[in-house]
């Protein structure tokens, strides 16, 4: 047989077989928008510990909040239920590469270490690290070297991305980890600690809710960031439909009234 024959064989094959699992794999990229419709629920990753993102109210025990209302928009745009997963800071990006849910919305910043192991969607909501601290203390703190001493009690929730700023940025502060986030602010109110590294979004609506706090830094923060949705990392089908669905929201002006009802809060009176 010719050799040039057999090479015209051989390209014809590699040709078909390359449509063919091309066709497959767009085939199984929809997989999971499907399964998700027809399973007729969608399962969310939360930690529910984070105001005003994603927080589960011990009164009603329903969650509430920025992240809540926007979860709601997409279930409602899939024509499907939602079903919350607890997750935690330390076991977000391990729970959410096991597939414990088929994403995460609870204030989750967009973080190199994050997409190097999952998917994560364009960013809806601009954040950034900055303090949280009590009032009468908030002219005391300007930068990071105030903060780097000793003698500032810092304190943190575990295995979040605030833990890691803190050691990294602030190694000579005496940092205490405590398990529950939300308990943190009423701690630094009560003196039981200085300061707590968070993001802009919290500091403001603790602030503002309680008169012995204020966020001195919240319109100059240390790092700045977005807030995104993480994904498993084999569901981009998934993440392109959640990026066209955020770019949904931003346009019809949707992520501005989320802003206005949830981070933007009424101040305290005294």
């Amino acid at each position: 047989m010719n050799i040039k024959y057999i090479e015209k064989i051989l390209i014809c094959l590699f040709i078909i077989l390359s449509l063919f699992l091309a066709g497959c794999s767009k085939n199984n990229s929809y997989d999971k928008i499907n399964e998700i419709k027809k399973r007729g629920v969608i399962f969310v990753g939360t930690t529910g510990d984070y105001q005003p993102m994603s927080y589960l109210d011990k009164k009603t025990n329903k969650y509430v909040g920025y992240d809540t209302a926007l979860t709601e928009d997409l279930a409602k745009s899939l024509g499907v239920n939602i079903k919350y997963i607890p997750t935690s800071w330390p076991t977000l990006l391990e729970d959410t590469i096991n597939k414990k849910f088929d994403l995460a919305i609870c204030g989750i910043t967009i973080t190199k270490d994050r997409k190097k192991y999952a998917l994560m969607s364009d960013g809806y909501l601009k954040n950034g690290k900055t303090i949280l601290c009590r009032k009468e203390d908030a002219n005391k703190y300007k930068n990071l070297y105030d903060l780097n001493k000793p003698s500032i009690h810092i304190m943190e929730n575990p295995g979040g991305e605030n833990e890691k700023f803190v050691r990294k940025n602030l190694p000579n502060a005496t940092l205490t980890i405590h398990s529950r986030n939300e308990e943190i602010p009423d701690l630094i109110a009560a003196g039981k600690a200085d300061v707590m590294i968070t993001e802009i979004v919290e500091a403001k609506f603790y602030s503002s809710k309680n008169n012995k706090l204020a966020a001195p830094l919240s319109d100059t923060p240390f790092v700045g960031g977005n807030i995104g949705i993480l994904i498993p990392k084999e569901n981009k089908t998934l993440l392109n439909y959640v990026n066209k669905f955020l770019e949904r929201e931003r346009k019809s002006g949707r992520l501005d009234e989320l802003v206005k009802i949830y981070v933007n809060i009424e101040k305290h009176t005294d």
